[in-house]
């Protein structure tokens, strides 16, 4: 009998315990790409880990294709916790924080090996830009996702010499990758990506930036017949949570946001660099892939040395502290 009341009690207090204590916390993420993307597929892995280690108590729910927003619109909407996490393209931060835009350099990385150190969780420019982003936007960067290196792509001719650009319109997909055309002579046309098939297709632009892996993705080699592999900035997505959502959440459970976020980074970025790889392999036998010797490389870097200046021009102290990390990385 006393054993029955002293149960009786412990259910009694169970039942006027809230009901948010039992309430599962929901992430709702925004991705502008669909699932089987190799950023769909990133989250899908920080899904699995973070709702296995906590039990169930914390759910991920993917929003992909820009069902809720748009790749521009996901500062905003995760930093007024219109949702919760999202995926943008790291450029999209560069309203508010300048600096960002410093991996866009052209050749301010050497090759892979740079941009790893550099980016790295920990490294000075992350802790320079993660932090920057936090304090002007209410957007924690939870992990960076790689994206691959630029390339050019060309319809008629390859883009070899940086001298092929001047009088050519060149889709690009940010400022810097702006100011790097103008710089070459060319007229930039800022794009979103998925426009780029129906805009080479119509001859809407005469020359192509992005992606190694989107050529792939998106079958661009029906639509253009040269692949340029200038490897020569590195284009990246940050995954982001609303700043307050993340403090709201039990220390516990941040660990879990941290620690899953810090092992679904270096998959990416080990699968990108090899999915890269496999990407121009593949396209090689549809359209005509020019690798740039050294002297060519050296060319490119010299015609586009001024961008450095500029940038430093317009973003101050900090960009040029910006500017200085990314380059002692290499060291």
């Amino acid at each position: 009998m006393k054993r029955w009341i002293l149960g009786a009690v412990a259910a009694a207090a169970l039942m006027a315990q809230p009901i948010e204590a039992f309430a599962e916390t929901t992430i709702r993420v925004t991705l502008q790409l669909p699932e089987k993307h190799s950023l769909g597929q990133n989250w899908l892995a920080f899904k699995k880990i973070v709702e296995e280690k906590s039990g169930g108590e914390l759910k991920v729910q993917l929003f992909p294709s820009a069902q809720l927003f748009k790749d521009k619109e996901v500062p905003g909407a995760v930093g007024s916790g219109a949702v919760e996490a999202g995926s943008a393209f790291i450029g999209r931060f560069a309203g508010s924080v300048p600096t960002v835009d410093v991996i866009s350099i052209p050749f301010v990385f050497d090759d892979e090996a740079h941009v790893r150190a550099a980016v790295a969780p920990g490294s000075a420019l992350r802790k320079e830009i993660d932090d920057a982003v936090l304090k002007e936007t209410g957007n924690k960067i939870l992990w960076w996702q790689a994206f691959g290196l630029n390339i050019y792509l060309g319809k008629d001719a390859p883009i070899v010499e940086p001298g092929d650009l001047k009088g050519k319109k060149v889709r690009t997909y940010g400022k810097i990758q702006g100011w790097t055309v103008e710089e070459l002579g060319g007229a930039p046309t800022l794009m979103s990506g998925s426009k780029q098939f129906l805009a080479y297709q119509q001859g809407a632009v005469d020359v192509g930036m992005t992606g190694a892996s989107a050529v792939k993705s998106r079958k661009l080699y029906e639509v253009m017949d040269h692949m340029t592999l200038t490897f020569d900035s590195a284009i990246e997505f940050v995954a982001v949570m609303n700043k307050d959502f993340y403090e709201g959440l039990s220390e516990a459970h941040r660990k879990i946001v941290d620690d899953a976020a810090r092992e679904v980074e270096q998959q990416l970025r080990d699968a990108i660099y090899t999915e890269q790889a496999e990407a121009v392999e593949e396209v090689s036998s549809k359209m005509n892939v020019v690798k740039l010797t050294d002297a060519q490389r050296a060319a490119w870097k010299q015609a586009t040395a001024g961008i450095v200046d500029r940038f430093v021009k317009e973003t101050g102290p900090a960009g040029q502290a910006a500017v200085d990390a990314a380059r002692a990385a290499a060291k």
